[in-house]
């Protein structure tokens, strides 16, 4: 009472969207808290060492064994699509939507995007070298995991592992943007 009823109506949707879309989320919820903790303790060691942690030491950090590290980061690989929440922690409730055509035409735009591509090119420089290799094998050459495995002489769950904590990495770096 005293409220207007679109105020209401606005929290009950918003509710009820959130509700769903969690419902639908295929990922455990200690998927995704393991995931966070991977990422704040790499953050942490590089940050502290000024280089990249080793598994050791992100393990270590962790409390875990490195096989349980490794089994983390196969886990955490899967559930590496867009989580609503995580991107309304980020930038809010507000949805903004522009056109191609204006992000083209728009000079600040351009700017930004071509900052942050220097920033994103950084970044993967700064990354141990094998994992710049299976990010550049994967995403460059198109390669699978099983033909980059071949390339690296490993399995594909270890390609998938590198694969994994290069992306941690990434967003841990970048994630200051």
């Amino acid at each position: 009472q005293g409220t207007a009823f679109t105020t209401y109506a606005v929290q009950r949707i918003r509710g009820a969207m959130l509700d769903e879309l969690r419902s639908r989320d295929w990922v455990p919820r200690s998927v995704r808290r393991n995931a966070r903790e991977v990422a704040q303790a790499m953050g942490q060691l590089e940050q502290e060492l000024g280089r990249n942690a080793t598994e050791t030491e992100v393990a270590e950090r962790l409390g875990i064994p490195v096989a349980e590290y490794r089994q983390m980061l196969l886990d955490t690989n899967n559930s590496q699509l867009f989580s609503y929440d995580e991107w309304r922690e980020e930038h809010g409730d507000s949805i903004e939507l522009v056109t191609e055509e204006h992000q083209q035409e728009n000079p600040l735009h351009q700017l930004l995007e071509g900052d942050l591509r220097q920033r994103v090119m950084g970044a993967i420089e700064s990354l141990p070298e094998r994992e710049q290799l299976v990010l550049t094998l994967y995403y460059q050459e198109e390669l699978n995991l099983k033909e980059i495995g071949a390339v690296l002489e490993v399995g594909e769950s270890r390609v998938s592992q590198l694969h994994s904590q290069a992306i941690k990495r990434l967003r841990t770096k970048l994630g200051k943007l």
